[in-house]
């Protein structure tokens, strides 16, 4: 078994806005002012964003490993904080007992199986511990405890014990103020439309987002 499963300082460098005085018209296309025989076209420009860190050292390097492994991950924490809260709906609205409630994760298991096992092995173990965390802060719950009520403690047991080999712990809490600040972070510039920007003026190229394909949470294909 490879050890490749289971785990800002970016500035605001200015956002330059022309806004159109009172005068200037808009139709539902680019805005513009009209003096005379001139026409100006005037916008709003996106924000710009330059890493002004020094690029070397170990803080640099742990910062630029942070920020790649994040954007290889967090999709996966929010496509999995959709699938708790689907399957959370689903088994309080049938309001489904043991047995069926037992399949219904089951299929849900193998269609993250199916989905996601291929991406997972050649994640790093950074990218293993980081998607850990990040799934904590999505969901509001450890991994150790999601396992736990959806499978059985023993299971939750089996998979931390898996982690800890590999440095990582499924119950570790997801603090956003001291040990995971840096995260926290970078998940205001996603939520903020912003990170992509960042990413590019550290590494010179886009975020390498992967596309999250769907999980199937649907009740109605259970067997």
């Amino acid at each position: 078994m490879k050890r490749k499963t289971a785990y800002l300082t970016a500035v605001l460098l200015g956002l330059l806005a022309l806004a159109a005085p009172s005068h200037a018209q808009n139709r539902g296309y680019m805005g513009y002012i009209i003096e005379g025989s001139d026409t100006l076209f005037v916008d709003a420009l996106r924000p710009s964003y330059v890493y002004t860190g020094k690029k070397k050292g170990r803080q640099w390097r742990q910062y630029y490993r942070l920020v790649h492994n994040f954007a290889k991950t967090y999709p996966y924490a929010l496509q999995a904080r959709e699938v708790v809260l689907e399957a959370d709906r689903t088994i309080r609205e049938e309001n489904l007992k043991r047995r069926k409630r037992e399949k219904y994760i089951d299929q849900i298991q193998n269609s993250i199986f199916d989905n996601y096992e291929s991406v997972i092995r050649k994640m790093t173990v950074s990218q293993g511990k980081l998607l850990i965390q990040l799934i904590g802060r999505e969901t509001g719950i450890t991994p150790y405890d999601i396992i736990k009520d959806y499978k059985s403690g023993l299971t939750a047991s089996f998979w931390q014990g898996v982690a800890k080999m590999f440095g990582g712990n499924l119950k570790r809490q997801y603090d956003p103020d001291q040990e995971d600040r840096a995260i926290e972070d970078l998940v205001k510039l996603w939520d903020k439309g912003e990170f992509e920007g960042v990413y590019f003026s550290i590494f010179g190229k886009e975020a390498p987002i992967p596309k999250v394909k769907q999980v199937n949470t649907s009740a109605s294909k259970r067997k």
